[in-house]
């Protein structure tokens, strides 16, 4: 491939005959860039000769959001394919192995074309015209847009189900308020307070409920400059009513030098929530729950929430991260729809950041997540 992969290839000027341009378009975040195998992948469009005239455009979708909904595109990173026709769309993990499967076929289809539209196969030796191959080449591409179709349709579904779930979180801090407010252990003015900012951030769901449809759960975020501190500290006397009157144990170690992240806040505060909440559920009365905040490097902060549980078995703790997925042994005892931890993953991963859970039976499990420092990002 000649040129940079930041704009398009220009051919080399000279008397080599003139190539069909291959016009790609990789539409991947800064962290998608830093992976393995779109390394590889560009690496590969930049090293290897398969006879076309390579053009590769990068484009960040936080930057160019557009692109999401023009191509239709369900997950990135995603390659485009598009030149020559018809347009192809590649998405999520294995980008360079599904390249590498399409090459031999577009290579077949650019040696026909040039040999002319007017020339005809012998029919005895079992070859195919260059309008069978392109008629085939096109049903593939049919199929492929009606698969990438029916996993929109599922990650819309999943995407509803994970904005419904975090409707729930207002609402039942609410409904605590509510009850504090009639026990006597809050204020009126207290009261109001906890009702405003939850019906202002049921508001905002209904919002996202709306967006859904059309832009991407990724795309409804505004990270900002945030302090973390005072963030925890409110996840925890939202969810007072789940732990005072159990003889709980709540211990938190939060430095107050902590620096600023960048996040946002309406969703940093649904993963301490989502968190501490499934704590308190799972923690039997006199048990303990942590919460820990470390400055572990100069990128990143890590959140750890600790409970004394019945712990996580460690064949299930990469699943329970999935939506929908809860633990048999604790399912017949406790409610919910099994997406919270789902919720807490999504979250992380578009900050850039990664959760992980350290458990053993019976020995109750801790969550972590990592959070990116504020280091001037999105400041214009």
């Amino acid at each position: 491939m000649q040129g940079s992969v930041d704009g398009w290839a220009e051919p080399d000027d000279d008397d080599s005959p003139q190539r069909r341009r291959l016009k790609l378009l990789l539409v991947a975040g800064t962290h998608h860039r830093a992976s393995a195998d779109v390394r590889s992948l560009v690496a590969f469009l930049e090293r290897e000769d398969f006879g076309f005239e390579v053009g590769l455009e990068l484009a960040d979708p936080a930057q160019r959001p557009e692109l999401l909904e023009l191509h239709r595109l369900v997950a990135t990173p995603a390659l485009i394919k598009l030149e020559p026709a018809p347009k192809q769309v590649f998405a999520g993990n294995m980008l360079l192995q599904q390249l590498r499967n399409w090459l031999p076929r577009w290579q077949q289809l650019e040696v026909v074309s040039g040999l002319g539209m007017s020339l005809r196969p012998a029919e005895s030796d079992g070859s195919r015209t260059q309008r069978e191959l392109q008629l085939e080449d096109q049903v593939l591409v049919l199929r492929q847009e009606n698969e990438t179709l029916i996993e929109r349709l599922r990650g819309q579904e999943r995407l509803l189900r994970m904005v419904a779930h975090e409707l729930r979180t207002p609402l039942t801090a609410s409904k605590l308020a509510l009850q504090s407010l009639n026990l006597g252990q809050i204020d009126q003015t207290r009261f109001r307070d906890v009702l405003d900012r939850r019906l202002d951030d049921i508001e905002q769901l209904s919002k996202d409920l709306l967006e859904v449809g059309t832009t991407r759960w990724e795309a409804l975020f505004n990270p900002q400059r945030i302090a973390l501190g005072p963030l925890a500290a409110e996840a925890i006397l939202e969810l007072e009513k789940r732990w005072v009157g159990r003889g709980l144990e709540l211990i938190t170690d939060i430095p107050s030098d902590l620096p600023d992240v960048y996040a946002d806040q309406r969703r940093m505060r649904q993963v301490f929530l989502n968190l501490l909440e499934n704590a308190f559920k799972y923690t039997p009365d006199a048990g303990q729950v942590r919460m820990s905040i470390f400055h572990r490097t100069s990128q990143w902060i890590e959140v750890s929430v600790c409970d004394s549980g019945p712990g996580i078995p460690v064949d299930e703790q990469e699943r329970i991260f999935q939506d929908r997925v809860r633990l048999p042994q604790t399912s017949s005892t406790t409610s919910g729809f099994g997406v919270g931890l789902s919720v807490c993953r999504r979250i992380t991963e578009v900050h850039g950041g990664r959760i992980w859970v350290v458990s053993e039976p019976d020995e109750g499990a801790c969550f972590n997540f990592t959070v990116p420092v504020w280091d001037g990002q999105g400041a214009s």
